[in-house]
């Protein structure tokens, strides 16, 4: 396994394909909301007020891209950050943005 220090470059396409993977408001918004913890679809389709389908189609590409892990509750499918450190990236490009 190389790890970023063998190859800087592997650890920069790393860092723009997460990039890549939030580079829509959709999926912002989707960070922000599960920064507070988990959320059940009906949940963020009401907070982000788009249909049910958008918000699954970017829940795929977040999950594609292990930001978003998802965990079936009977009927329902929770869905969480993987970890805290893209809340972070997310909610401080907010605040810079509103500077």
């Amino acid at each position: 396994m190389i790890s970023p220090s063998d190859d800087p470059l592997q650890a920069l396409q790393a860092a723009s394909d997460l990039l890549r993977a939030l580079a829509s408001p959709v999926r912002i918004g989707i960070v922000r909301e599960l920064s507070g913890g988990g959320k059940y679809v009906h949940e963020l389709v009401t907070v982000l007020g788009v249909s049910q389908p958008l918000v699954s189609q970017h829940l795929r590409v977040l999950r594609t891209s292990r930001i978003v892990t998802a965990r079936r509750q009977a009927r329902e499918t929770q869905y969480s950050l993987t970890d805290d450190h893209v809340a972070h990236i997310v909610l401080d490009a907010i605040r810079h943005a509103q500077e």
